[in-house]
């Protein structure tokens, strides 16, 4: 939520009492008073992402084929090394042979023409040509044999599988998505776009909460984990990456959630109660305060900084110690006779 949005819903509270005409000014009006605490702080950076596992994978075959099984479904836990689907073995299995005998047929070859060659029957460029012949063939076999490895999908860790891609019996090509893993022990990260004036505000180490739709009233603790050097093409905003706690909870891939990164203090404000607020105009409002004395409330017009919880940062207007009425404010003018009382007393009148 932008300053100026959390400023003009404020003067929406108030602006049915604010704006009222002028009356006569009333003698002792009882009112509530807080004192302003003055404090480092700074406006929290907003930002808002989709959940995911720090290291989520999508695993695909090497080679083209068609799929013998698939043996995993989404949501489904997996232990590491376990098979999540394969190919065919038919096609990569008579790949290996062939490739087998000709690599047995090239060294046949080089046998015969070194026996060739010590009779002087053959020459050295046959002996060199057959001895590339089997080098030649015995790289191919490796190739093929490692490609027959890669016909099989394994898990590459213990995870949790969010997306299966492929039937039995579907033929794929190279490279082409099969299966997308969760590897629940990287933990969980909130990524989030920030604008480059509010990236730079944004360090490593920087604490965070964030809120998820999905379980409203909540807040889960978050850490910054890194700020991206370069913004995203088309977007042209920073990646913010924050480290989740779940709590306990089992958060799943996919939630949008919101974070309110709190960055480190860029001055001193005065923090009051939001119901302090009267009149908030864009970064403005009017708060009244106690005079030394303590009899008659002065009006102030304040400049509202940022919203922190229920508190409101001022940058002006208000000092520390300042006693700033929070209940009882609409019935005051400038200069108005008032007289402190608790909250039990002013609701007993």
């Amino acid at each position: 939520m932008s300053r100026n949005l959390t400023v003009a819903m404020l003067a929406l509270a108030a602006c049915a009492e604010g704006n009222a005409a002028p009356r006569a000014p009333e003698a002792n009006i009882p009112v509530e008073v807080a004192s302003a605490n003055e404090r480092a702080a700074a406006a929290p950076v907003l930002g808002s992402g989709l959940l995911a596992a720090k290291e989520e994978v999508t695993l695909a075959f090497k080679i083209g084929g068609v799929v013998e099984k698939a043996r995993v479904e989404s949501g489904q836990h997996v232990s590491e090394g376990e098979v999540l689907a394969e190919l065919s073995p038919t096609e990569i299995g008579a790949e290996v042979e062939k490739a087998r005998q000709g690599r047995d047929k090239s060294a046949r070859d080089l046998e015969r023409v070194k026996s060739l060659y010590k009779d002087s029957v053959a020459t050295l460029e046959q002996l060199q040509d057959a001895t590339t012949g089997l080098d030649v063939a015995s790289s191919n076999l490796r190739i093929v044999e490692f490609n027959r490895q890669y016909a099989v999908i394994r898990a590459p860790f213990a995870g949790t599988v969010l997306k299966r891609s492929v039937e039995a019996h579907q033929l794929v090509s190279p490279g082409q998505p099969v299966v997308m893993l969760r590897h629940d022990a990287s933990g969980l990260v909130l990524r989030v776009g920030l604008a480059d004036r509010e990236a730079v505000r944004v360090n490593t180490g920087d604490r965070a909460l964030v809120h998820f739709d999905a379980y409203p009233g909540e807040q889960f603790e978050a850490r910054v984990l890194r700020v991206a050097a370069v913004s995203s093409p088309g977007a042209g905003t920073y990646e913010a990456e924050l480290s989740v706690a779940p709590g306990r909870h089992a958060l799943a891939s996919g939630l949008i959630g919101s974070a309110e990164i709190q960055v480190r203090a860029a001055g001193r404000f005065a923090f009051v109660p939001v119901g302090a607020l009267l009149e908030a105009d864009a970064d403005s409002a009017t708060v009244f305060v106690l005079s030394t004395d303590g009899v008659r409330a002065e009006r102030r017009r304040v400049r509202v900084a940022f919203l922190d919880g229920s508190f409101v940062a001022l940058s002006g207007g208000v000092k520390a110690d300042d006693r700033v009425v929070v209940e009882g404010a609409t019935r005051l003018v400038d200069g108005a006779s008032v007289r402190v009382v608790s909250a039990a007393e002013r609701k007993a009148r």
